[in-house]
């Protein structure tokens, strides 16, 4: 959307009495409505008001309104100024301000930040709360002469910033706060062969002179059932 002249209902007034420019030509330099401007024409908006002439002002020049009269589609535009003013340099914001009636709850939100947020840093909380860093400090360490009979209170609910602020500080410090990685601690089941195997004792003051237990013999299957085979046919015999 293109930029309006100064004062657009005065420049209005001048081109209706000064032009044959319709209407719609007239709305749309001067970013009003048809209707306003119809309105103007018949007397019933801005009586009273003097018309400002926009060739003298350096807003329009007479080749771009004779060329709007001769065309009734074209547009009209604003003359380029021929002085040019420096970019405004970007001002740093100070500290936030804070209303008389609400100074003495700072010190409630401070608190608050602190035991609810002990992320922030102290410039996060001077943006927010409108404080200094000596009255953190002295909620801090407890030390602040009205300490004993402080409240948190949340600062969003005391007026003192926006919840949208607190957010992105709260954000912000969390970005900055340095990432662990988490280990897994889960337990698992253990194999059965672990879980059942009998401990080994080990008895550094046991007698050494005690007669140990015989290994036991491995049992061959084959001579079993060759000896059952035996007895039976002994049986058999004997019948």
């Amino acid at each position: 959307m293109s930029q309006g002249p100064l004062m657009p209902k005065a420049t209005a007034v001048w081109l209706v009495e000064n032009t044959s420019l319709s209407f719609d030509q007239i709305a749309d330099f001067c970013k009003l409505h048809p209707l306003e401007v119809k309105g103007i024409a018949d007397g019933e908006v801005a009586a009273g008001i003097k018309g400002l002439d926009p060739i003298t002002t350096n807003q329009l020049t007479r080749e771009e309104i004779e060329k709007a009269q001769d065309n009734p589609d074209h547009r009209l535009r604003l003359a380029e100024s021929k002085v040019k003013l420096p970019e405004r340099k970007q001002v740093k914001k100070g500290p936030r301000y804070t209303p008389v009636s609400r100074r003495h709850d700072r010190p409630n939100a401070i608190l608050w930040l602190v035991r609810n947020h002990p992320e922030l840093k102290d410039a996060q909380i001077m943006r927010l709360v409108g404080t200094t860093k000596s009255t953190i400090q002295q909620v801090r360490d407890r030390t602040h002469w009205n300490s004993a009979s402080l409240s948190p209170m949340d600062p969003v609910t005391l007026g003192l910033c926006s919840q949208i602020d607190l957010d992105f500080e709260v954000q912000r410090a969390a970005k900055d706060r340095p990432q662990y990685e988490t280990q897994d601690t889960g337990g698992t089941l253990m194999p059965a062969e672990v879980t059942t195997a009998q401990e080994e004792r080990s008895e550094p003051f046991a007698d050494m002179s005690a007669p140990k237990r015989p290994a036991e013999e491995e049992i061959d299957v084959n001579s079993v059932f060759a000896k059952l085979k035996q007895l039976k046919r002994d049986d058999e015999d004997e019948e």
